[in-house]
């Protein structure tokens, strides 16, 4: 019997699948997202929600796990370091996929395979840090022409007497 014994196969070998699946995870670990196909995105999803699930127990023989599912010890350390703890308070429900539309090409369906809150983290920086040196440019701007305009007042005023 075959009970929940479920592959996305993504039209490649055993073999050929597990090493596209551990680079794309890795490169979904060192960016925050990538972008790929509907059916390869839901494959990485399960296999990246998985690593992150071992990440957050955080020991020894956990790591080992990872590095021999993964492949790329850059990627192990980051997964163990930065991101399996920001999501220490979730169970599951690490990435999320974002529809982006046909590709032009083949028509493959694309979409933006990403991690839930570091991409909420990066964005809300970035964001803020734009903001505040446009206000800071606003507020500068206006002195600087006030006070060309004060000296002229007063050098007309002594010219009046």
């Amino acid at each position: 019997m075959r009970h929940r014994v479920d592959t996305f196969k993504v039209g490649r070998s055993s073999a050929h699948r597990r090493s596209m699946l551990a680079n794309m995870v890795s490169s979904l670990f060192e960016h925050g997202s990538i972008q790929t196909t509907v059916v390869k995105a839901k494959a990485a999803r399960s296999f990246a929600e998985r690593l992150i699930t071992i990440g957050k127990k955080g020991d020894l023989h956990r790591r080992r796990l990872a590095v021999s599912k993964l492949r790329d010890k850059g990627a192990v350390k980051k997964l163990f370091d930065e991101i399996a703890p920001g999501y220490e308070g979730r169970n599951g429900g690490y990435t999320r996929i974002l529809k982006l539309g046909k590709r032009r090409g083949d028509a493959a369906e694309m979409c933006i395979l990403q991690l839930v809150e570091v991409a909420a983290v990066e964005e809300a920086p970035k964001k803020e840090a734009k903001a505040a040196p446009k206000k800071a440019k606003a507020e500068e701007a206006p002195k600087a022409e006030e006070a060309p305009a004060v000296e002229a007042k007063a050098e007309e005023a002594p010219k009046a007497e």
